[in-house]
């Protein structure tokens, strides 16, 4: 998955909002206030951050070369995922929603229902 195709991906999100606190270079993605997904690019590689399972991070840091402690992030809940194609798309999709669900599960009731719907 290339960097506009995550991007696309998360936008499609139910009311998912792009915001660029720090500069064009640097979207962040919220639903409701809270953060979600982050892309960037470093050395000319694409690379997306999302929250993740603590355990589940640590396994697919195992296992995924291009799956790594989140950059400039919580290295705990959060993973940066490199969008070279080292990581498979159904993947790079899965972690999206993952990330997307953690944070809705944390929102009010009346919010989870709402975007779950």
């Amino acid at each position: 998955m290339d960097y506009e195709s995550a991007k696309e991906y998360i936008l499609a999100k139910p009311e998912a909002k792009e915001l660029h606190p720090s500069g064009a270079e640097l979207p962040v993605f919220k639903v409701c206030h809270k953060l979600f997904a982050t892309l960037g690019e470093e050395d000319d590689v694409p690379f997306v951050n999302l929250k993740c399972d603590p355990d589940w991070a640590q396994e697919l840091r195992d296992n995924y070369p291009g799956i790594e402690p989140g950059r400039r992030m919580n290295k705990v809940h959060w993973n940066t995922v490199l969008l070279d194609g080292s990581v498979p798309d159904d993947l790079v999709r899965e972690l999206v929603d993952h990330s997307y669900q953690r944070v809705i599960e944390n929102l009010p009731e009346a919010d989870q229902r709402r975007l779950q719907s």
